[in-house]
């Protein structure tokens, strides 16, 4: 994604450029070299379609991605004192990547160079914190591009190494650049048609709905949930994103909908907190439409809309009702399928970030999921009846990390989507 070799540019500067003049010195950020964190592992996974890199790491730290032609390569710049095994990995030629050779770069920095079949380009790159009995993780996701494309970011990273360069030698300090740990969030290039997200907290105002033993709402949970996912989506500067309720109100569930469809969203996520009368059941879970669930939305349009309506604009101003029938169930098996494939994305996202249900991805006839025309998930964070949930529900750090890492899912799905429209 363009944005993501945006956002990995700025870090070429910190690896590429900077080597003598900070890297040399005894502390960077105040850090010793002594002090910075070991890779402890590195694992590899290759296909056609995709590829993904993930390098474990001591402690969370600093990383920078590079394309190179000649041969085709990408270079995995990492902060870090040591590397516990640098022998390379050889893989097939089945898949986009052919082999990954190491390089200690300098005293403080270790390169991995990813030989290519052929031409790819990162989609993502993301530090994860260390979870349960999981070390901090680089992600990298690497995908399919042209020939073409890939030569652009050549070019682009030399073009970007080049003018940062001549920045550089103007800034006398530049030891005060951050640590990465939200890359998706640090992003502010602005789409010209920006998808339109909706995030639907559940319940509010007379309704409640689940509560804990210590008297935790689910309508506040939901709530102050959405608006964090609200900000974390709308930081990325790829998505405009509304709330169907930003206050204590209540709004019924045909509302919530019609809100959704007034608005063409692009797709539309609501936000629950579940109770259950075994309080051990706990975790996050993810719910699509069922397949068989079609009573209520035919109930829908028989009462709201005629089926021709709906179709407007997609098909012949003639076409009968029989046809648009056709037409319109064609389009709920089409939303179910992207459904699905969104709740996916984002369940791969939160996996090595938190603790999900046994089967995260539910399928269930929850009404707000019945737009014939939008792409809808229900989020389940977890249950108030567990009370190892409410204290995670109930703490930014890891309402963050899910937040995070839906961003991460939504990226994904309408990265996939936009490859398959080209």
């Amino acid at each position: 994604m363009n944005n993501f070799v945006r956002f990995i540019f700025l870090f070429i500067t910190i690896f590429n450029l900077l080597t003598s003049s900070i890297y040399g010195q005894e502390t960077i950020n105040e850090r010793k070299i002594s002090d910075l964190p070991t890779i402890l592992d590195v694992r590899v996974s290759s296909t056609k379609q995709r590829a993904r890199i993930i390098i474990d790491l001591s402690a969370k730290t600093l990383f920078a991605l590079t394309s190179f032609a000649d041969p085709m390569r990408l270079a995995i710049d990492v902060k870090t004192s040591a590397i516990t095994d640098d022998k390379p990995i050889v893989l097939n030629d089945k898949g986009l990547i052919s082999r990954v050779n190491f390089q200690k770069a300098s005293t403080n920095r270790i390169r991995s160079w990813i030989i290519l079949n052929s031409p790819a380009q990162v989609q993502q790159a993301y530090i994860l914190d260390s979870f349960e009995n999981q070390p901090a993780r680089l992600v990298i996701d690497i995908i399919p591009a042209t020939k073409e494309k890939f030569m652009q970011n050549v070019e682009a990273d030399l073009q970007y190494f080049t003018a940062q360069k001549q920045n550089n030698m103007q800034q006398k300090n530049l030891s005060e650049l951050g640590e990465n740990s939200n890359p998706a969030g640090s992003l502010n290039t602005k789409l010209s048609e920006r998808p339109l997200i909706i995030i639907d907290p559940g319940h509010g105002g007379i309704d409640s709905g689940a509560r804990s033993k210590n008297k935790i709402m689910e309508k506040d949970i939901v709530l102050n949930f959405a608006k964090l996912l609200q900000q974390t989506l709308i930081k990325t500067g790829n998505y405009e994103v509304a709330l169907t309720r930003n206050d204590d109100s209540f709004l019924s569930l045909q509302e919530r909908v019609n809100l959704a469809r007034i608005n063409k969203a692009d797709i539309f996520i609501s936000i629950h907190a579940d109770s259950f009368t075994q309080s051990e059941i706990g975790g996050l879970s993810i719910y699509t439409i069922d397949g068989e669930a079609t009573n209520i939305l035919d109930k829908i349009l028989a009462e709201k809309e005629n089926k021709v309506d709906l179709i407007a604009g997609l098909a012949p101003p003639n076409i009968d009702k029989y046809a648009a029938s056709i037409l319109v169930d064609l389009m709920r098996r089409q939303m179910r399928k992207r459904s699905f494939i969104l709740a996916s994305h984002i369940v791969d996202q939160l996996k090595p970030t938190v603790k999900l249900r046994r089967f995260p991805i539910r399928k269930a006839d929850f009404f707000v999921l019945h737009s014939p025309d939008i792409p809808s998930i229900l989020v389940e964070l977890g249950f108030l009846s567990n009370m190892l949930d409410v204290e995670k529900l109930t703490t930014h750090e890891w309402a963050e990390r899910v937040a995070n890492s839906i961003a991460r899912g939504i990226a994904v799905y309408f990265d996939e989507f936009e490859r398959g429209r080209n």
